[in-house]
């Protein structure tokens, strides 16, 4: 291999950059592998845990059913998992959104908590209307998913984001206003896009 000032660096690929993503452990809970399970477990009780934190209005107790709940049926349902269908995160938290609206239904909510009908609007989730309370409970989800990665963004990157989906500027005007050039706010809005469309996937939204 060259070396010294004149030699070009071997070119990384963008595959060797981007996260590795973990292989899925449903199949080895569905033969009963312990390790499988306890991997599960490790993977998605929190995340499931705070989820419905919020959609409870910060019930613990709610929350804590989610989880308990989500994950029995997870084991008992783990052979329906299947890897060329979708994600894993995407099975496990269909799941546990059904598993929460299963819960309301059960009339499980506290006393300050609101029907589905009634959740808040979130980063343009639309969560009113006739829509089952499935259809509310995931655009709920996807909201909190899209308002939580938007906070993970540089201030650069959000700012165009927002220029574009709530000024609804163009990027030409978007540079205009921020006074950058064209090239910049393209570079800027694909690499916002791209990490939305990573946090997505990883919590369960879409595939």
């Amino acid at each position: 291999m060259p070396t010294g000032a004149g030699a070009v660096p071997p070119a990384v690929s963008s595959a060797a950059a981007m996260p590795a993503v973990p292989s899925p452990v449903l199949p080895g809970v569905a033969v009963g592998d312990e390790q499988s399970t306890a991997e599960l477990w490790n993977r998605y009780a929190g995340r499931v845990r705070a989820m419905g934190m919020r959609l409870s209005g910060f019930d613990s107790g709610f929350a804590d059913d989610l989880v308990q709940e989500t994950f029995v049926k997870l084991w008992r349902g783990a052979g329906g998992f299947d890897a060329a269908r979708g994600t894993e995160a995407t099975f496990v938290f269909t799941v546990a959104r059904r598993a929460a609206v299963d819960q309301w239904r059960r009339g499980r909510r506290s006393s300050t908590d609101r029907p589905l009908s009634r959740l808040p609007e979130i980063a343009g989730a639309v969560t009113t209307g006739s829509g089952s309370p499935e259809d509310h409970l995931d655009a709920v989800a996807a909201g909190w998913a899209v308002a939580e990665v938007l906070d993970t963004l540089s201030g650069a990157q959000r700012e165009v984001i927002d220029l574009a989906y709530y000024a609804q500027l163009t990027q030409t005007e978007i540079a205009e206003r921020l006074g950058i050039p064209l090239g910049t706010v393209k570079t800027r809005t694909h690499a916002a896009m791209k990490a939305l469309r990573a946090a997505l996937v990883t919590n369960g939204v879409t595939t």
